[in-house]
């Protein structure tokens, strides 16, 4: 295979992979790291076990007079 087809294969897989998270509500946590140290330099980046704990925290957490949940 060229090496250009290897490389746009992994690129589709790579969306493909990020769209499927984002559609069960795993975020991105490269594009997290990315946009954190763009536009927050100061602040520290959650590792990627915060992150994730923080993140599902977020959507399913029903604390704090939030109703939030799967269904």
């Amino acid at each position: 295979m060229s090496e250009s087809l290897v490389t746009r294969a992994r690129f589709v897989c790579d969306m493909v992979a990020q769209t499927a998270r984002l559609m069960v509500g795993v975020p991105d946590y490269p594009t997290y790291v990315a946009h954190r140290k763009a536009n927050h330099p100061d602040l520290p980046v959650m590792s990627y076990e915060e992150f994730f704990r923080e993140r599902q925290s977020a959507r399913y957490d029903v604390r704090k007079g939030r109703l939030r949940g799967c269904c």
